[in-house]
């Protein structure tokens, strides 16, 4: 049965199927707000900011290892390679969206990083798996007894390009632009120092925005996560003298402003230039940051399911240690009602002052939650008759169709913070994008289930 192909009509008890899901993740994501709203404060921030960490550390992990190792091997994984590819494909269209947005709209040209990036990059994780979740969560759902497993199976997968994504293309696009720093020359022995003016501070005063899905990231500031370091690297600015460019020996040792001393130093003057500027850029890339608690859950799945022994002993009723993953089942049953009331209680804080604009926060609104979800039925559409999907695996189609419908990650708020850009402007369109999202992921739902509409 192909993409559009079905022999049942698209009737009530199928509309049904398609909006109720999202109407418990809105009844959930209300509690949060109701709970946490500055006229009840029922539950203080402090409270949502430790059940946050409570997902990241706990629930999401047990999630993970729980249903995506039960449900890999080493045949699915052959057959589940399109997913990652095409968080790669909805990254590059969000990206090109949101190229044209800030050609069309003009933001303030520090803030033309900002759209493009904002515009490109999704929420392939938590949301994504609330939502499949809640579809998953009654026992006459449209995808099969299988749905709860395989559909978090898939989420868990594409879950590593992303984060690899934010640690590469999206650490690096949210960099502080020239226009915050002053290029001062020193005529005493030839450096750059590069100052920073006194721009008006972002509001900080969200911290639950930036705790909201990866807890802990303020903690990863390194010496130059605030600094527009590539520009300072591969621009003209640095080409005073050779001593302008940092020297890796001396980065790691936070020690930018020495003169190089060591021998390994003198590596660096016998390799070409531009190779010398991508492997300093490369090494203050904090790739190393991705080893967190649901990767490692990723990890330690992928590993135990495509191992036959390994996932006797783990996974299954007669297994010796189906006691533990009975346990982690249990565990991972509150990260669905979790992250929505994280969510609603980040919702409830409102949206911050942004220098963005309406024509361009609109633009994004429009680009990402409208325009994209449109793009991903024509990729889907096209790779379901090139035959690079999982023939009658509606799951999977499914959550490919998500992945280009969710609002900007969360993550946004947390890398602005870190990198210190655009952090009140990460606020505001995180805010109105998941109401507006409210409205459009139900629409493209009904659209989804119309489209994928099993017997």
């Amino acid at each position: 049965m192909g993409f559009f192909e079905s022999d049942v009509k698209f009737g009530s008890q199928e509309l049904i199927h398609a909006i109720v899901p999202l109407l418990k993740l809105l009844c959930l994501t209300i509690f949060g707000i109701l709970l946490a709203h500055p006229r009840t404060q029922i539950v203080p921030r402090s409270t949502f900011k430790l059940l946050s960490k409570l997902v990241f550390a706990l629930f999401l992990p047990c999630t993970i290892f729980i249903h995506l190792g039960e449900s890999v091997s080493v045949q699915n994984l052959a057959l589940w390679w399109f997913i990652p590819v095409n968080v790669v494909i909805s990254t590059v269209f969000g990206c090109l969206l949101g190229l044209l947005v800030a050609v069309i709209c003009r933001p303030p040209p520090e803030f033309f990083r900002f759209t493009v990036i904002v515009t490109g990059f999704g929420n392939t994780g938590n949301l994504v798996m609330a939502i499949v979740g809640s579809v998953c969560h009654d026992t006459d759902n449209s995808f099969g007894l299988d749905c709860q497993a395989t559909g978090t199976a898939y989420v868990s997968l594409a879950q590593w390009v992303s984060v690899l994504l934010v640690y590469t293309l999206v650490y690096h696009m949210m960099e502080p632009p020239m226009e915050y720093y002053e290029v001062v020359e020193e005529e005493d022995d030839g450096e750059i120092e590069i100052v920073h003016e006194n721009l008006p501070v972002n509001d900080l005063s969200r911290p639950l925005l930036h705790e909201a899905e990866w807890p802990g990231m303020d903690d990863k500031e390194t010496v130059h996560c605030k600094t527009p370091f590539i520009a300072r690297v591969f621009a003209n600015v640095s080409d005073f003298s050779e001593t302008s460019l940092p020297d890796p020996d001396l980065l790691q040792d936070g020690r930018e402003h020495e003169r190089p001393r060591s021998p390994k130093s003198i590596r660096c003057l016998a390799e070409p230039r531009m190779v010398r500027k991508i492997r300093i850029v490369a090494e203050q890339t904090p790739v190393q940051h991705i080893l967190q608690p649901p990767t490692i859950a990723t990890f330690l799945a992928l590993v135990i399911g495509m191992v036959p022994f390994l996932k006797s002993i783990v996974y299954g009723d007669d297994a010796p240690l189906s006691f533990l993953t009975d346990s982690l089942d249990i565990v991972a049953g509150a990260m669905v009602p979790s992250v929505m009331l994280v969510l609603g209680g980040m919702i409830a804080e409102g949206p911050n002052e942004s220098r963005l604009g309406i024509r361009t926060t609109i633009g994004i609104l429009v680009a990402r939650l409208l325009v994209l979800p449109t793009l991903g039925i024509g990729v889907v559409l096209l790779a379901d008759k090139m035959n690079l999907l999982i023939h009658g695996d509606r799951m999977f189609q499914f959550v490919l169709l998500l992945q280009y419908t969710t609002p900007s990650a969360i993550l946004f708020g947390a890398i602005a913070s870190l990198r210190g850009y655009a952090v009140s402007e990460a606020s505001a369109i995180l805010f109105w994008q998941h109401v507006v999202a409210l409205f459009s992921l139900s629409m493209y739902s009904v659209i989804y289930f119309k489209l994928l509409l099993i017997e």
